[in-house]
């Protein structure tokens, strides 16, 4: 075939495709409008919320997003904490506020109080937010559009205990490694089974 017969020809088969169904070139799913994402709603919208009123938005346990979460304690008393997930990606700041599967960022709580909203796996918690005792550090997983991942009509998190002291912070017992809010082995919801 010449150089010449195959724009005609591709312009030939869009006119066909154009008087059926479907059309030629891309979708807005495809060209970039949307960031290569389907506009299709994800997930299910419960009645349950978080305590700042955020619905949950509920996935199916088998594509459900998981998280961890890991704390060291630094010389100065603050804390590096790392976030370990799996089906999920952070993202980037000024990303459209529109729900996409696995796909979103993570908020911090100290004791239920929100510290830190992150859209990367790392953060340096300063000791101020930590005072002397024991407290609860949870990551819980948000969509781009505010609402809260969950599967099985749970919040997608993880939480770890963490103790500081006045002398120098240290961690309460597997407070290193990725831990859930009860006994037993973590679910995909972050949850203990």
């Amino acid at each position: 075939m010449s150089w010449t017969r195959g724009p005609l020809a591709a312009l030939a088969v869009c006119v066909l495709v154009l008087t059926g169904s479907a059309g030629c070139g891309t979708s807005g799913a495809q060209d970039g409008k949307n960031g290569g994402v389907s506009p299709a709603p994800v997930g299910e919208l419960l009645d349950d919320s978080d305590e700042e009123g955020r619905l949950y938005r509920e996935v199916d346990k088998d594509q459900a997003p998981e998280v961890g979460v890991e704390v060291q304690p630094n010389p100065d008393d603050s804390w590096d904490v790392r976030l370990t997930v799996s089906g999920f990606r952070f993202s980037p700041a000024g990303t459209k506020e529109t729900p996409v599967a696995g796909r979103g960022l993570a908020h911090l709580y100290v004791d239920g109080r929100l510290v830190a909203r992150l859209r990367t796996d790392r953060y340096r918690l300063p000791a101020e937010l930590v005072p002397r005792g024991t407290h609860h550090l949870t990551a819980r997983l948000y969509a781009d559009d505010g609402t809260v991942w969950a599967a099985d009509g749970e919040p997608i998190e993880s939480t770890t205990d963490l103790t500081a002291s006045e002398a120098e912070p240290t961690m309460s017992a597997g407070a290193t490694r990725v831990r859930t809010g009860g006994q037993g082995s973590p679910d995909r919801a972050g949850k203990a089974s």
